[in-house]
């Protein structure tokens, strides 16, 4: 199943300046999922991509984490990486390319011996 974007056309200019500002963020996780087998996209205060790095070391499994603020900012940031991936929490999982999903997510995968 695919997820409905809607196309640029169907946007009107206006619209535009505040849709795409913040394309650098993506741009940048895009780089480092090509570049990395595991990648964990989080933020600062929040327990769960914490977690996630906290499992990923003690099974000594070797990641790239990326950080976008805290809960007070910049949060419009962050949204553009909810848009593009239609994830909604933090952290990100993304392995050889594909999103994982979140901590919980990734906990069943390297439970299940997926990853690691």
């Amino acid at each position: 199943m695919s997820r409905p974007i809607l196309p640029e056309e169907k946007i009107h200019p206006a619209a535009r300046e505040k849709v795409a500002p913040h394309g650098d963020i993506v741009e940048e996780v895009q780089r480092a999922i090509e570049a990395n087998d595991l990648v964990v996209v989080g933020m600062k205060q929040n327990p769960f991509p914490r977690k996630a790095r906290k499992l990923l070391d003690a099974k000594g499994i070797a990641h790239r984490y990326l950080e976008y603020g805290s809960y007070v900012g910049p949060w419009r940031r962050r949204n553009a990486l909810k848009m593009w991936t239609g994830w909604p929490t933090f952290p990100m999982v993304f392995r050889r390319g594909v999103l994982v999903g979140g901590f919980a997510e990734l906990k069943k995968l390297v439970d299940a011996g997926e990853i690691g």
